[in-house]
């Protein structure tokens, strides 16, 4: 038996923590996505909590079932007393209760085993930032900083065997006829996990490796970063803002996955820019959003205010290629794909890439039966291919007039420039009780805020008192129609 640490690991070798292991560490950063999966261990784990928040529950049971790549090799299965009352309604989910772990080893009796089974695995968990992130805890408790790559199974399952209406662990386990017995059980839930887990590497061990989340390596970053500060953050949408050791800001980005973007980052060693930001970040913040648009907006006006030196260095303009609009000397409206830089013109709309752009263009013009000559994706002198299959009623040959055919080209224009649109683009907020709004008034980007969650059963006409007014510059409408263009998730409500 050993006792609780008082001190960080490397200070406490007297405290019996470490027993006679002096080698044990912290950190595990062997490559193992450059490693075959067979040649990996894995731990697959489980656990039942008192409830709550990471910082205030406590662990009841725990499971890991070690994984060579293809079957389980070893097991440790185990109550364990939470030193707290275990509350009703969690008693009746799991089955665990107080008498239960009464003679139950506490947590810090099963800390060194539990991080001698795990060396050198990948820690592998059904919502793996839940089972994670509380055992962490419970070692941050002890004074230690436990940290191992670790996979997601429900991530890797979305990818490898995508298609299934649920994939919560009791319906994904059903539909593909794997039993669980002890449901709510850390050793049932776990082996069940262990069984899928088998399953997703034999159908794509090549996609399942990709899923592999390696922790930073504190070797290599800025002596005066905390990690606590990284641990805060959370994996939900939002900006983030790095500064270097004198307080500068030195880079502004956006994620729908903050803590995942961060963390690349912080493990960046594939070019020489991001390898020295990295070394420089010694502070980290960020600002949630919860909308994706907001997110896009406050970076970019951010970047435009701080103009941070990583952010030239890094990040090339986010829509490069544009579609134009220019009538021609015979009275046609043309369009075409071209650089955002070489024209003093506000795009129609605006592409990442100009591959992109030519694609979008091309499924425009069949679905407004517009001309691929006219839109500069045909060169010729005579007609173009679509009017050889009745795509094209002429406008390249003079068949069709110049105001029959701008008819349908001011039909698009007017679509993609919101003429005259007033609405409010309705999303998530920074937290449950909240969401989010974006107003558009007469085809230009207003502002944007955040409501009370029922705010909507009060008229528009009160909505706009939640809006902080925004300038709108060519950047923030090429993001609103990008945004509107691709996204499937914003209620557009429109006054």
């Amino acid at each position: 038996m050993f006792y609780p640490c008082k001190y960080p690991f490397n200070r406490a070798k007297d405290k019996g923590f470490l027993g006679k292991n002096k080698s044990l560490k912290p950190f595990d950063f062997t490559p193992l996505n450059s490693l075959p999966l067979h040649a990996v261990h894995y731990a697959i784990v489980d656990i039942e909590t008192t409830g709550g928040s990471p910082k205030d529950s406590k662990i009841t049971e725990i499971a890991i079932y070690k994984h060579d790549g293809t079957q389980v090799i070893d097991e440790f299965v185990t109550l364990v007393n939470p030193e707290m009352r275990i509350p009703e309604f969690i008693v009746r989910l799991t089955g665990i209760n107080d008498k239960m772990v009464e003679n139950a080893p506490r947590f810090f009796e099963l800390a060194k085993e539990i991080v001698e089974f795990t060396e050198g695995c990948v820690f592998v968990a059904h919502n793996v930032g839940f089972d994670y992130g509380i055992i962490r805890q419970e070692f941050k408790n002890l004074g230690f900083d436990y940290r191992r790559p670790h996979l997601c199974t429900v991530r890797a399952s979305r990818y490898v065997i995508p298609g299934h209406e649920s994939y919560s662990l009791g319906k994904l386990s059903a539909a593909l006829g794997i039993q669980i017995k002890g449901r709510h059980r850390a050793g049932g839930d776990a082996l069940a996990t262990a069984h899928l887990f088998t399953m997703l590497v034999e159908k794509d061990p090549a996609g399942l490796s990709t899923f592999i989340q390696h922790e930073v390596n504190p070797k290599v970053l800025h002596p005066n970063l905390d990690l606590e500060q990284l641990d805060a953050v959370p994996s939900k949408t939002g900006v983030y803002t790095f500064y270097n050791e004198t307080g500068q800001i030195i880079y502004i980005g956006k994620s729908k996955q903050l803590k995942q973007r961060v963390e690349q980052h912080l493990r960046n060693t594939k070019t020489k820019n991001g390898m020295q930001m990295m070394k420089e970040i010694s502070r980290i913040e960020y600002e949630l959003t919860g909308s994706e648009l907001i997110a896009l907006l406050l970076e970019s006006a951010l970047i435009k205010t701080h103009r941070p030196v990583y952010n030239v260095r890094l990040k090339k303009s986010k829509f490069p290629y544009g579609l134009f609009d220019v009538q021609d000397e015979t009275g046609y409206l043309r369009l075409h794909i071209g650089l955002t830089s070489k024209s003093d013109d506000i795009p129609l709309m605006s592409f990442t890439t100009k591959q992109e752009g030519i694609n979008y263009l091309t499924a425009i013009c069949t679905q407004y039966t517009l001309c691929q000559k006219l839109c500069d994706l045909y060169p010729t002198q005579s007609a173009c291919f679509h009017h050889s299959i009745k795509e094209c009623n002429g406008a390249c040959i003079g068949e069709e007039t110049a105001a029959q055919y701008n008819t349908r080209v001011n039909a698009l224009v007017e679509k993609l420039t919101l003429s005259g649109e007033s609405f409010y683009l309705v999303d998530k907020g920074r937290h449950k009780s909240e969401k989010s709004l974006v107003l558009v008034e007469r085809g230009s980007l207003s502002g944007y805020g955040y409501a009370p969650f029922h705010f909507n059963h009060q008229p528009t006409s009160k909505w706009k008192r939640f809006i902080d007014l925004y300038q709108e510059d060519r950047d923030a409408r090429s993001i609103l129609r990008d945004f509107l263009r691709r996204s499937e998730y914003a209620e557009i409500i429109r006054f």
